[in-house]
């Protein structure tokens, strides 16, 4: 009898992780760390009655279109357009970085020359499943800012929930995806764990908490700094690999003239 047939060379390939789709769409990840520095502005020209305090104030109150009280709260935030920007920007960020990084970029960390199997079917799965996360999350915070929270529509919390929710949970799994591929990625894992845990804890106690701020945060910030180091991993391996990629092409041109 024949022996059985093996796996050919054309089950596998090496994914593109120099073309500039996946070095914008880096960068597009990354872009969401602007968020720190529009809430810092926005907290810093609160003007209620008392000061804002990130540890009992919902990051939400910041982006609030009117003067007074809101849930028992009084919020005053003159630069709340700034803030519902923010989020619209950290939204479109998310978005745009789904639909440009592949699933094949996603599956080797951005790792250039590494062969990937068309047959292992599960981190193709894990890769389609971080892109379709991070879509949700940045749709969802998208519709915080577009929504604020004192216009009397649920879909401001929605899209709160959206976010914490996908977020953490494309974290969790691209953490586990570029395990043995990137330090980051036990980073990425304890992001993902703390903003579900967060996210958890905000759940079962309906927000009932001394520092109602410092949970939805916990929910949040995780988010916003887990998905910018996986920008800046991809961006920084991307970028290398580019000027490798033009180094070696001007070396060719050199050699041939």
């Amino acid at each position: 009898m024949s022996p059985a047939p093996t796996a050919t060379p054309a089950a596998a390939f090496i994914p593109n992780v120099a073309s500039t789709r996946q070095y914008i769409g880096a960068w597009a990840v990354l872009s969401v760390l602007q968020y720190f520095f529009a809430e810092a502005a926005v907290a810093m020209a609160w003007a209620g009655p008392r000061p804002y305090d990130l540890r009992t104030g919902y990051i939400s109150d910041l982006g609030a279109l009117s003067c007074g009280i809101y849930a028992g709260r009084e919020v005053c935030s003159p630069l709340n357009w700034l803030m519902n920007a923010s989020f619209v920007v950290q939204g479109l960020g998310l978005l745009l970085g789904a639909v440009l990084l592949t699933s094949g970029l996603l599956r080797v960390a951005g790792r250039p020359g590494t062969r990937v199997d068309w047959g292992r079917r599960k981190p193709w799965i894990a890769a389609t499943a971080v892109r379709l996360l991070t879509g949700v999350a940045g749709a969802g915070t998208v519709v915080v800012g577009l929504v604020p929270e004192d216009v009397g529509s649920p879909w401001h919390y929605a899209g709160a929930v959206a976010y914490f929710l996908t977020g953490g949970a494309a974290l969790l799994v691209l953490g586990l995806l570029w395990l043995r591929k990137t330090g980051m990625a036990w980073f990425l894992l304890a992001c993902g764990s703390v903003s579900l845990a967060a996210l958890a804890t905000g759940g079962l106690t309906h927000m009932m908490v001394p520092e109602p701020g410092t949970l939805e945060r916990l929910m949040g910030y995780p988010v916003t700094v887990g998905m910018a180091a996986a920008g800046l991993v991809i961006a920084s391996r991307v970028h290398r690999h580019r000027k490798q990629v033009r180094a070696a092409a001007a070396a060719a041109r050199g050699t041939a003239a």
